[in-house]
């Protein structure tokens, strides 16, 4: 089966095998629900991608709206992505709205309001917004329904705060593999029952715990947590983490003062137990990870974003779950800890054990 949008035959294939490879019957869509979406894609959309217009595509503006900055992994890898795609179709201007080193809400409010005015001077024909506060602080407040159309990505886990879909709004939510991972977590460690939470004090972590303690929940298992603000908080919440059965290592971004020497040489030092982590940027802390590809956030976006200036309606196109995953190991970190994993793992996944680089850090 097979669509004009590029989307759905990878969904099914990933989730198939990582559903082998981590003994866990993942949600996935249904046949019927697969068909029904391609179908709806396949008729709205199908003229789009095969579109040579090139002297069109000069006459279009696209503007892209980062929540985030440059060199932030995850907002790079959007980046890369939706440039991939959507080069040569329009042309495209970038605002960084640099929200995780500056995230006081007067500081959020200040740069949705200069996005909103570099829209309103430089007139898109389409914006694209990636991630949470552009979605919450920009889209919502400003954009409902209006003439402007807009397409999201990687909003965390639910669109469902913000009121999406709007008429003039769709996008590709960001939703992390947890279960899969505390269902390898639950074959490697014995007895496991308390699981450590460590990431940075945003509100894209805070939401990342709220699932993290759902879904271990329903395993029976138990979530003590902590959320820093400087390398250092850090380092001791992961000392302390090494009391517990479990280490999940949630993102670093929004720590501003992140040390990644200090912080792999204490890690180095300190680790006994398993960590796992959903994000490929925290992998030169962490010794297994099962990780979201944020170029497929971008790529979904651009797609989408050349249908709709195709004349597709965005109500037209259905909103979407990430579906791409890699399987990461950091052989450093395992063979300090003494721990070992499964031969499938070490086969499989993809290695690492390099100093981390310092773009992801910030």
């Amino acid at each position: 089966m097979q669509s004009s949008f590029g989307i759905w035959p990878d969904c099914v294939g990933h989730n198939r095998r990582e559903g082998e490879l981590f003994g866990l019957e993942l949600h996935v869509m249904t046949a019927r629900q697969i068909f029904s979406a391609t179908a709806t894609l396949g008729v709205v959309l199908a003229f789009t991608l095969a579109s040579n217009d090139a002297d069109a595509a000069t006459n279009r503006k696209c503007l892209f709206v980062s929540s985030y900055h440059q060199g932030y992994a995850w907002s790079d890898g959007v980046e890369r992505g939706l440039r991939s795609v959507l080069d040569r179709h329009c042309e495209i201007k970038q605002f960084d709205m640099d929200t995780k080193r500056h995230k006081s809400k007067d500081e959020i409010k200040a740069s949705a309001l200069r996005a909103k005015a570099l829209i309103e001077s430089w007139q898109p024909d389409i914006v694209i917004a990636a991630d949470d506060n552009a979605a919450k602080h920009l889209i919502v407040p400003y954009y409902k329904d209006h003439a402007l159309p807009f397409v999201f990505c990687a909003v965390n886990w639910t669109a469902d705060e913000y009121g999406f879909p709007y008429s003039n709004v769709t996008g590709m939510l960001e939703v992390a593999p947890i279960q899969p991972s505390l269902a390898r977590a639950l074959q490697i460690v014995p007895n496991l029952r308390r699981v450590f939470y460590l990431g940075a004090d945003t509100l894209t972590e805070s939401k990342n715990l709220k699932r993290y303690q759902d879904a271990a929940s329903s395993l029976g298992l138990e979530v003590t947590h902590a959320l820093a603000n400087s390398t250092e908080a850090w380092l001791a919440a992961y000392e302390t983490a090494q009391d517990y059965d479990l280490v999940v290592l949630g993102s670093n971004a929004g720590i501003n003062d992140w040390d990644p020497d200090k912080v792999r040489a204490g890690v180095l030092r300190h680790t006994r137990k398993l960590s796992v982590t959903n994000m490929e940027w925290m992998m030169p802390f962490t010794i297994l990870g099962l990780t979201k590809v944020p170029e497929e956030q971008g790529e979904w976006a651009a797609k989408a974003a050349i249908s709709i200036l195709s004349g597709t309606p965005p109500s037209a196109i259905p909103i979407v779950s990430n579906s791409r995953r890699d399987i990461w190991v950091n052989t450093g970190i395992l063979a300090a800890s003494g721990l070992t994993l499964p031969d499938e793992i070490m086969r499989k996944g993809k290695k690492v054990d390099v100093p981390p680089p310092q773009s992801a850090a910030n």
